[in-house]
């Protein structure tokens, strides 16, 4: 009798347990996330950039294969190791910064397998445009933080867009391609 009751007093907390987890909100580390772009350079080179300040959060909840994922970057942060490019890339006909500081990305986890989204399904808002852009995750982890002590996750996403989508044409006279790589890599600690 004692066992049943044990079980039955076990089960109740367990279910109670597992409706309350829920999903779990994770701050993104400014520190050790940073989206870039790759470009073309009139089919000489391909030119890296990466945003130095970014904001954002994702929420996951493991259990149900479900979550979001939310990143603010800041455009006048752009460093392609050249400041006349970076300079160049807040002017109207780039970044338009001045105009338009921010870009945002806003999208769902999904493709979840053992426990694992593989793709983000959102929009990127650039230059006051928004359009769909899907991210594929090429790695997702999730660990204890060594020192904070709470969960801390981490990912690297990418995705390829046309540039022209977002009104961003300037080098295409010349042969520049409108196709960009974007790529974030993301970590990001639950708050709580």
């Amino acid at each position: 009798m004692f066992h049943a009751r044990f079980a039955i007093a076990l089960l109740g907390v367990l279910a109670t347990a597992s409706t309350v987890a829920g999903p779990t909100t994770y701050k993104i580390d400014p520190d050790h996330t940073f989206p870039s772009i790759e470009a073309d350079h009139m089919g000489m080179s391909v030119w890296r950039g990466k945003f130095n300040r970014t904001t954002g959060q994702v929420t996951l909840d493991k259990a149900a294969g479900a979550g979001t994922l939310s990143v603010d970057i800041d455009l006048g942060s752009i460093d392609f190791g050249q400041d006349a490019l970076n300079a160049l890339m807040a002017k109207p006909e780039y970044f338009d910064t001045a105009r338009q500081p921010k870009a945002a990305y806003a999208g769902t986890l999904a493709g979840f397998v053992d426990g694992r989204p593989t793709r983000v399904d959102g929009t990127l808002t650039l230059r006051g445009v928004t359009r769909p852009v899907t991210l594929d995750i090429k790695s997702f982890k999730c660990m204890p933080h060594p020192v904070l002590k709470r969960d801390w996750c981490g990912a690297d996403a990418y995705a390829t867009l046309n540039r022209e989508d977002f009104g961003i044409v300037a080098g295409k006279d010349w042969g520049f391609s409108m196709e960009v790589g974007l790529r974030i890599q993301v970590e990001a600690v639950a708050e709580h």
